[in-house]
């Protein structure tokens, strides 16, 4: 039976947040539930109070990545009737919002976005998400017709899986500057125009 009420839901949160840690740090296979009950100051049997396996954890914060990207990525889509002139601020400010959710929990994005076996399945399920919302936007009159959407979300996810793995997880950029450089590349180019 598991525990109730507040110590045994802030031991549960605490086990999550150590064995998050731990995955992040040492992958799935190396991470240990001796370790993870160790760090966050529990025995081994209560860890079963709350976890049936090492397993269950892991899966449970892959889904809780899962959820809350999915949640992100639906809400994002740009609203019919935005004018012209705001495009560019309100995809800024989505990207913005998207870094800062893979930068709130590095431990749980390392888990959802990079080492978890589902990993590649979360980012395809995302393509598939954003290329949805850009074909609607598309629509909308917000992007070229003849882009193809379906290869722009694919270059969205490389460009948004890299920079967060090496820009910022390790915090050489903030989400506000990176969004603003994706959305600058994306919505302006390369080449500089001369009047």
């Amino acid at each position: 039976m598991r525990k109730k009420g507040a110590n045994g839901q802030k031991s549960r949160a605490r086990l999550l947040a150590v064995a998050a840690n731990e995955f992040a740090l040492s992958g799935y296979h190396k991470t240990k539930i001796s370790t993870i009950v160790s760090r966050a100051g529990l025995t081994q049997p209560s860890f079963y109070l709350y976890f049936d396996s090492k397993e269950a954890v892991f899966n449970e914060l892959m889904l809780k990545f899962r959820s809350q990207l999915k949640e992100m990525v639906v809400d994002s889509r740009l609203e019919s009737g935005i004018q012209r002139e705001d495009v560019r601020d309100v995809i800024q400010n989505v990207l913005r919002n998207l870094f800062g959710f893979l930068l709130m929990d590095p431990d749980l994005t390392q888990i959802g976005f990079f080492i978890g076996e589902e990993a590649s399945e979360v980012k395809e399920e995302l393509t598939r998400m954003i290329a949805q919302n850009l074909k609607a936007e598309q629509r909308d009159g917000y992007f070229h017709p003849e882009a193809n959407m379906d290869i722009v979300a694919e270059c969205l996810v490389g460009t948004i899986e890299r920079l967060t793995l090496q820009e910022l997880l390790c915090g050489k950029s903030t989400p506000e500057y990176l969004a603003e450089q994706v959305v600058n590349l994306y919505m302006f180019g390369l080449t500089s125009h001369r009047d």
